[in-house]
């Protein structure tokens, strides 16, 4: 399979709006019991979510994964951080890449794979705005262009 595929669970669709994504990286996620049994059910959001490296460790911050309903006093915080599971090299090289000025790493989709649950890391550089008005004619100017020959061809 490659990186992405497997049955998704959440999509972060802001990040290609705000973030012009240059790499993607494929990493596992630690999660607890209650969480994967959330996740499964779909309710699992990447909005604001972000990646950093400490220690030599990477860790995702503010990704909500909602209670679980039939959980117990056990149940976990929704927004905890949590650990993520990559190589040494992987992190090396995510740490080079983070240290370039306006660089970020983002969650771009959560899904699982092979009964794992996997997180679609992306790298790039934030868009200004003048780049999101660029992006939005374009997309505008190709939905246009679609409609015409979908016209043209009735």
């Amino acid at each position: 399979m490659a990186k992405g595929e497997g049955k998704v669970i959440a999509q972060n669709k802001k990040a290609g709006f705000d973030y012009a994504i240059e790499e993607t990286i494929e990493a596992g996620i630690v999660l607890q019991g209650t969480e994967i049994k959330s996740a499964r059910n779909g309710k699992v959001q990447l909005v604001d979510a972000f990646v950093r490296i400490r220690n030599g460790e990477a860790w995702i911050s503010n990704m909500h994964i909602a209670p679980y309903e039939q959980g117990n006093i056990f149940n976990h915080d929704p927004t905890r951080v949590r650990k993520l599971l990559l190589h040494k090299k992987q992190i090396n090289e995510l740490i080079g890449v983070s240290k370039v000025q306006g660089a970020a790493i983002i969650p771009l989709k959560m899904y699982l794979k092979d009964g794992y649950a996997k997180v679609l890391l992306g790298v790039g550089k934030g868009k200004k705005k003048y780049d999101k008005r660029q992006d939005l004619k374009k997309k505008d100017a190709k939905r246009e262009i679609d409609r015409a020959m979908k016209e043209r061809s009735r």
